[in-house]
């Protein structure tokens, strides 16, 4: 795979509007961030994580949704760097990919719009705001839509379909998909513990992320490596427990990236603190990395985003190598009770104020409902280690 760029990146979710915001609460463990609601699921309170800033209104009913509303909140932190690209390849030559899973499903109850419903909205949204004439393509892969959001954005740029692609993922808090995992019994009444011997579950949250992908390097680039997408075809709500296939996503992104597994500096977990998805995501790694990549689940303080949630968490393995943001070689410790769960294989979570001198290359894994895992490497452009 030819290195695709990342030019540009911003992020809304519970952590903050800013990445600098994010990235302090998430080195400071602020769990504070995740509270618990009684108005999503009536007569039952369970612990949700809320993006508290203000959000950009949207004039066009057809658009006028939460999630769009965050995803317009992230391109407006990137506006300038949005017009530059419209000036430098034209409007024909910029696509959109967005993954989603909810879109905007509240907003239809009210409003009975055929729009609000469509996954390829928040893609529509973004490509009419900016007057783009490129593709725009909504992605729906349970939580791997994000880094699938990347995959598709790689697909046209390598083929020569468009120059530029602004790609991301957004997800509003939902009614009906928290009913859903509440009807499966997979929220958790307590902040999540990912991988700890007491974990009883995920907290749902809210977020956006956005990206410039280019094949021409800016100021401040970082490096796609390399991919990996497998599927279990094991069980629609239940990942396969040996994570047979969640492995495998991993040993794609390393072939395609040209990387052994220790030349990975850091692994971000999905980790959502349910049963069956420590245990099939703590089988996987040990399968590849054993117990020796510093690894961490941010869930602890963000909460699960759902479809946006590997973009969401891919803005913050970007700002572990944004030199400008992690000046001190930090890396986002693992949020639990630190009673780990011995009945799993051991991997080597990461402790409060552990560092890891020249953070080059990062993992970001998802893996989601109906089997479907995905891995993503990240690293830094060459010239920005001088």
């Amino acid at each position: 795979m030819n290195n695709i760029l990342i030019n540009g990146y911003s992020c809304i979710c519970n952590a903050g509007g800013d990445i600098n915001e994010i990235f302090d609460n998430l080195i400071n463990q602020n769990t504070s961030l995740l509270k618990k609601r009684e108005d999503i699921i009536k007569g039952s309170s369970f612990y949700f994580g809320t993006a508290e800033k203000n959000l950009p209104e949207i004039k066009d009913e057809r658009y006028n949704t939460r999630c769009n509303r965050l995803l317009l909140y992230c391109a407006e932190c990137l506006d300038d760097k949005i017009k530059d690209l419209i000036k430098k390849y034209g409007p024909k030559r910029i696509s959109v990919v967005i993954g989603t899973t909810n879109s905007g499903i509240d907003e239809y109850e009210a409003s009975n719009s055929i729009f609000h419903t469509e996954i390829s909205n928040p893609a529509g949204f973004i490509k009419k705001h900016y007057n783009l004439k490129g593709a725009h393509i909504g992605v729906s892969s349970a939580c791997t839509s994000g880094i699938k959001a990347f995959i598709e954005a790689i697909y046209l740029l390598e083929n020569n379909l468009t120059d530029a692609v602004i790609a991301g993922g957004a997800d509003a808090i939902s009614v009906m998909p928290s009913y859903g995992f509440n009807s499966l019994e997979l929220l958790s009444d307590k902040r999540a513990i990912p991988f700890s011997k007491n974990r009883k579950g995920i907290n749902l949250s809210e977020g956006a992320a956005l990206f410039i992908l280019e094949k021409e390097k800016a100021q401040n680039s970082f490096i796609i490596k390399g991919f990996g997408e497998t599927s279990d075809a094991y069980h629609f709500a239940t990942p396969d427990p040996a994570g047979i296939e969640a492995s495998n996503a991993m040993v794609k992104a390393l072939k395609y990236a040209s990387l052994l597994p220790d030349d990975i500096d850091y692994i971000n977990l999905h980790g959502t603190g349910t049963i069956s998805n420590d245990i099939a995501e703590a089988n996987a790694i040990y399968k590849v990395f054993k117990n020796k990549i510093k690894s961490s689940s941010t869930k602890g303080i963000t909460g699960h985003a759902l479809g946006a949630a590997s973009a969401v968490e891919s803005a913050f393995c970007l700002a572990l190598i944004d030199k400008k943001i992690n000046k001190n070689n930090l890396l986002y410790p693992h949020t639990y009770d630190n009673v780990y769960d011995d009945n799993l294989p051991l991997i080597n979570l990461v402790k409060t104020n552990e560092r890891k001198d020249n953070i080059k290359y990062i993992m970001n894994n998802a893996l989601g409902f109906g089997g479907t895992n995905a891995s993503i490497i990240f690293g830094r452009e060459e010239d920005d280690e001088k």
